[in-house]
């Protein structure tokens, strides 16, 4: 399975201001591993960058009067997404403003929600802590995820540290793959989960457990053809 871990900087908060996306950063996922592919762009907004928005992610105009606009960066980010499953921390804003700049562009606004499964991984970093702070900083230090190096948000190092943080949530691997990886120390702590000294409780059933459960068994036998599959089973 691909996956492709997707995040985004922005001139402001409110793509309905008119507000614009100044960077783009992807990471590729295959089988639950990093592999050494990764998609990254500034670019030109066409308007100025807030100053509240500048001290999140420190990107100033004067960075940026030298990059590409949107459309014209628009088909490789399409390309390099293409038939992957997005994974984003609140979705609904990246996308939102992706769509808009799609619009732009003259593409099809949906392209990426409409082409994509997505993944939020606020929603479910909410499904699993509700009540906590799910942030992206809060997240990496309970998966024990090494986000030292993020002094202000980027879309790339963000894209990075979010991969390891859904692996780990997930129960997964974050390393990078043998295969593909390139030579040198690995930047990001693995968010690797260890289960070692952990045992597995096995809970019997009850005998009122055990007498429902043969009663489902007689009602499938009676009503299905091919009877219970469960009692064909080798013992």
């Amino acid at each position: 399975m691909r996956q492709v871990v997707l995040d985004t900087e922005t001139t402001g908060l409110e793509v309905g201001q008119g507000h614009r996306v100044i960077e783009i950063g992807c990471v590729e996922l295959v089988n639950r591993r990093r592999t050494s592919r990764t998609f990254h762009r500034y670019v030109h907004p066409d308007r100025e960058i807030d100053a509240a928005a500048e001290q999140v992610h420190g990107i100033t105009n004067e960075m940026l009067h030298d990059k590409p606009r949107f459309a014209e960066i628009a088909t490789e980010l399409l390309e390099f997404v293409e038939g992957a499953e997005l994974v984003i921390h609140n979705a609904d804003f990246d996308l939102g403003f992706l769509a808009r700049e799609l619009e732009l562009a003259g593409l099809a606004g949906d392209r990426l929600r409409g082409g994509c499964r997505v993944v939020d991984t606020l929603a479910l970093a909410r499904r699993l802590h509700p009540g906590q702070r799910n942030g992206l900083d809060a997240l990496c230090r309970r998966y024990n995820v090494d986000n030292s190096g993020r002094d202000f948000h980027g879309a790339l190092l963000d894209a990075q540290l979010l991969a390891d943080v859904y692996l780990a949530m997930t129960g997964g691997q974050a390393a990078l793959s043998l295969e593909t990886a390139p030579a040198g120390p690995v930047a990001h702590n693995t968010g690797r989960l260890d289960r070692r000294g952990l045992e597995l409780v096995v809970v019997p059933a009850s005998a009122e457990e055990l007498v429902a459960h043969e009663r489902q068994l007689d009602l499938l036998a009676r009503n299905c053809p091919q009877g219970a599959l469960w009692r064909q089973l080798p013992e």
